[in-house]
């Protein structure tokens, strides 16, 4: 199997979006056709596409699909930026297009990203250890970013670099962005790799099989404070224990400067029953990791160290 392209992810084809409906990875590879803005923000709603930066992509190419079809551009607008509200990515994509809705500004928009990946992973090289086994959670590879990836972009490059060891693949419940997708990326890029259950992942440290841990962020405060995959402040409070490094990869499409600190960013509450069908229960899908827990941030820019509210909102003034 060959690296995914960023294409097979997402793009815009004649008169619909189309993306590779990771609903149904690792076990089948279907596309998704979306003929309208509506049906682009049903499929980020439902996760068929999902990942801050690939959602962002898919925004861009729906306001794009809308605008070619004469539709109504504020209407289209306003359903893409609602379908889902922790990522931050999705706003930024949608007003970064408003002044161009074209198809030629989305593409750009979708090459940016996966050239910021790139330039993510070779800044975050540096951060790993010889021999490193490094833990990873959710998803944020190319499925999540229309390309190459973030966390996992990071990770490649180390890889290529003759950095990593192994991967230890958080399963990331309740819907297994790790064990269906991130494994499966591995798995295509020829990674040693391991999935474990998230109740694993702090023994795993305390039996000092872990050396690095890397996720990506869907949303970061001016202060640092991380909104991620539910599941990453928990790693973070064992990471910091066992004297492990936490390294968050994220685009400056990903900082939010308008949310001071972590409490100002909205937490998606998702069906109860992903969890279980049967009895009531609670889905938060992120949580908010406190800065003072996390070793580094990489962006495109480069590598940042606290105190993160001296460069993050400036870097993400410049970004814009």
């Amino acid at each position: 199997m060959a690296e995914l392209t960023p294409h097979e992810i997402v793009r815009l084809e004649g008169d619909a979006v189309v993306v590779l409906d990771q609903r149904h990875l690792p076990d089948e590879e279907i596309e998704l056709r979306c003929g309208t803005a509506t049906e682009v923000a049903e499929a980020i709603r439902v996760l068929a596409v999902r990942g801050a930066p690939a959602i962002g992509v898919a925004a861009a190419y729906g306001l794009a699909l809308a605008a070619e079809r004469g539709d109504d551009l504020d209407a289209a607008y306003d359903v893409l930026a609602g379908s889902r509200p922790t990522a931050v990515n999705l706003r930024w994509a949608l007003e970064a297009m408003r002044d161009e809705p074209t198809r030629e500004r989305a593409e750009r928009m979708h090459e940016d990203e996966v050239e910021r990946c790139r330039a993510m992973g070779a800044h975050a090289v540096a951060l790993f250890p010889a021999r490193a086994r490094v833990l990873t959670h959710c998803n944020a590879g190319g499925l999540a970013t229309g390309g190459y990836g973030t966390a996992l972009g990071a990770i490649r490059a180390a890889w290529d670099a003759g950095l990593v060891e192994r991967v230890w693949v958080d399963e990331t419940r309740p819907l297994l962005q790790g064990s269906r997708l991130t494994a499966w990326e591995l798995e295509r890029l020829g990674i040693p790799h391991a999935v474990i259950a998230d109740a694993a992942a702090a023994s795993f440290m305390a039996r000092g099989e872990v050396d690095l841990v890397v996720t990506g962020a869907d949303r970061i405060a001016a202060n640092g404070d991380i909104a991620n995959k539910i599941g990453t402040y928990g790693l973070a409070v064992a990471s910091a224990h066992h004297d492990i490094p936490l390294v968050v990869v994220a685009p400056t499409s990903t900082l939010d400067p308008s949310a001071a600190t972590g409490e100002a960013i909205p937490i998606e509450e998702r069906d109860g029953a992903e969890i279980t069908p049967r009895f009531a229960a609670r889905n938060p899908a992120f949580d908010v990791t406190p800065a003072a827990l996390v070793a580094a941030i990489v962006t495109e820019r480069g590598v940042h160290r606290a105190p993160y509210a001296e460069t993050l909102p400036r870097e993400a003034a410049a970004a814009r």
